[in-house]
């Protein structure tokens, strides 16, 4: 790691958290550089400099380490809770260097997360212009007809703004039970739920089942594995709006 790097470059590589989040950090008066309460636009020297982060030695990450973790339901996406819920830290503590989540799935959702302590990748992969797709298989119900499939599809007033707009088609469906495939092109909070809520559809499961062409697969719950090398490259392809295999998302969001 070169000599003065931005203190939120440095937390992030070392896997405190995402640059954006760093910041917060440090603005909340979180981190400290040789005991000195830091402030954003600090820089340090890695070599000499001693970093810490709510009274903890921050230690530059040796290598970049890329995960999926199948996230449980009831596990909340964040390293630390005050409250002493159940957390995804809980679930990497072998990991082979420190990781954060990138992005969320709330406490009620399941399935792919991903997690690494490079920031740059993390940057790459939330930031909204690069539109990265995720697809969830989602339970609804009682049961939905065609007009609510297309309001899905075509985009939703939700909390003042247009949702944009996604893929959606049904999997199955029996009496009172409908699953269907989601593919979301931005991440706001919680907005599959809240899109089913504005149209009177329970959501009885949420589960995230790829990431770009990253697929969770026969992965369990609680469990976690490193990513290859293509699945880290084809992420990076993806994010960049170079992927080979990218759906032909602009005939779906004119």
């Amino acid at each position: 790691m070169a000599k003065n790097v931005r203190l939120q470059k440095y937390l992030a590589e070392s896997g405190v958290a995402s640059r954006r989040k760093a910041e917060e950090l440090i603005a909340a008066g979180e981190v400290k550089v040789n005991g000195v309460a830091a402030k954003i636009g600090d820089k340090v020297d890695p070599g000499k400099d001693k970093v810490t982060f709510r009274g903890k030695l921050v230690e530059s990450a040796s290598r970049p380490v890329y995960i999926m973790l199948h996230k449980p339901r009831g596990f909340i996406t964040t390293m630390n809770d005050e409250r002493n819920r159940k957390c995804v830290a809980g679930l990497v503590e072998e990991v082979p260097g420190r990781v954060y989540p990138i992005g969320r799935l709330d406490k009620d959702s399941e399935g792919l997360l991903l997690m690494t302590n490079d920031g740059d990748f993390a940057n790459a992969m939330m930031h909204p212009s690069h539109h990265v797709p995720k697809t969830y298989r989602v339970t609804v119900r009682p049961a939905i007809t065609e007009e609510q499939l297309t309001l899905l599809s075509v985009g939703l007033e939700i909390d003042g703004r247009m949702t944009a707009p996604a893929r959606v088609r049904v999997l199955s469906q029996s009496n009172g039970r409908v699953v269907l495939e989601m593919v979301l092109y931005e991440g706001r909070n919680r907005e599959i739920r809240k899109m089913c809520e504005t149209l009177g559809l329970e959501v009885a499961r949420l589960k995230r089942i790829a990431v770009g062409p990253v697929k969770l697969g026969m992965l369990q719950p609680g469990k976690w594995r490193e990513l290859t090398k293509e699945e880290i490259r084809a992420l990076k392809r993806e994010a960049a709006g170079m992927a080979e295999n990218r759906p032909q998302k602009g005939k779906g969001r004119r």
